[in-house]
């Protein structure tokens, strides 16, 4: 008998469960899918690389490339970028100084290796800048800044698609994407914000797309480019070799806001802080935080996420790596099967995760 009654419990589940995903698949369209759980779920404790400099105060993204490696001080005091050597992280120079002359910045969102120069993104300033290396590469001179289009609003993150083409994400909320020639200038405008709140869609697109703030990375190699959101839970996948596009929403589904003069204030969770398309998978760092929980902690929770989710390049959940320390950014490198983490909570803020 409570053999039956549990198998009639869990089919009960199993209906409800395909009953609420054909709901929201009407509400949002048929490139819309839902995840729930990791086929695959193993936990990752990371080493700490120890550091010859103490320079860094709030590391948030890192980038490598060869024998070099950048990471991006959010909150830097004097520089937002350092440069060390790869892989011993011997620490070499700092560029990006901060301050208002023009030769200095006002911010940093983001960092871009690209044909053996370096691109950042200076929001405050909205302007991105293009480094070179010196002629021994222990440091990085700033050869063009270029003056982003006045369309573009508030521009947080960036990826290089070509030679001549960047992809910026749209907080005016009229479009998705901006493409924007490398001299500033906008090209084009594509897709739209795939929220099923019709109401914030016709009536507060602004504060939806602030709401909707997504990090971005773009894989040359294999014409993926991906979006993860910083609340809630939704991955969008741009193949821009065939054109498909495809979005995954996870169990906090998509961001939650209210809004307050014109603006959006997160409600929710907080989702996604960082995300690398490689050329077989998307590799993410989850939080999953309410903000009634941080506001309970009041600041007594560690700062980041302690989890990696790995999808398949169309967006399906692959592996779910639980870590045993609290990141930020990542870097993945599927040859070594190595992540290189970054830890706002520590001292010696870098980490090496090993992953199979």
């Amino acid at each position: 008998m409570a053999s039956e009654l549990v198998l009639k419990y869990h089919s009960f589940i199993f209906f409800f469960f395909l009953f609420s995903c054909g709901t929201k698949q009407r509400e949002y369209g048929e490139n819309v899918y839902f995840y729930i759980d990791f086929p695959h779920e193993k936990e990752l404790k990371g080493q700490v690389i120890e550091l010859d400099t103490a320079l860094l105060r709030y590391p948030f993204r890192i980038r490598v490339e060869g024998d070099r490696a950048i990471i991006m001080d959010l909150h830097g005091m004097d520089h937002y970028g350092h440069l060390f050597q790869y892989p011993s992280f011997r620490y070499l120079s700092s560029f990006g100084k901060r301050g208002e002359s023009p030769s200095e910045m006002l911010s940093m969102e983001n960092i871009r290796f690209y044909n053996h120069n370096i691109w950042t993104l200076d929001a405050n300033k909205k302007e991105l800048n293009q480094l070179g290396f010196s002629s021994s590469g222990d440091s990085l001179l700033r050869d063009d800044v270029v003056a982003l289009d006045e369309e573009i609003l508030r521009a947080l993150d960036f990826a290089i698609y070509n030679d001549t083409t960047l992809i910026i994400p749209d907080y005016s909320g009229d479009n998705r994407l901006c493409w924007v020639h490398r001299n500033g200038r906008i090209l084009n405008k594509t897709g739209s914000i795939p929220s099923a709140n019709r109401k914030a869609l016709q009536n507060a697109r602004p504060a939806l797309a602030q709401a909707w703030r997504s990090f971005v990375d773009y894989n040359p190699h294999n014409n993926i480019m991906a979006t993860a959101t910083q609340l809630g839970e939704v991955l969008e996948i741009y193949n821009l070799k065939d054109s498909t596009y495809i979005v995954r929403i996870g169990e906090y589904g998509e961001p939650g806001f209210r809004i307050a003069e014109g603006y959006g204030i997160p409600t929710g969770i907080m989702g996604f802080s960082d995300i690398q398309v490689t050329d077989s998978a998307i590799y993410t760092v989850f939080q999953g935080v309410s903000f009634k929980e941080i506001a309970q902690k009041k600041g007594r929770r560690p700062d980041g996420g302690k989890y990696i989710y790995v999808f398949n390049l169309k967006g399906e959940p692959l592996y779910k790596y639980v870590l045993n320390r609290y990141i930020y950014g990542i870097w993945v490198d599927e040859a070594t099967k190595t992540i290189i983490a970054t830890d706002v909570n520590k001292d010696q803020p870098i980490v090496r995760f090993c992953f199979e």
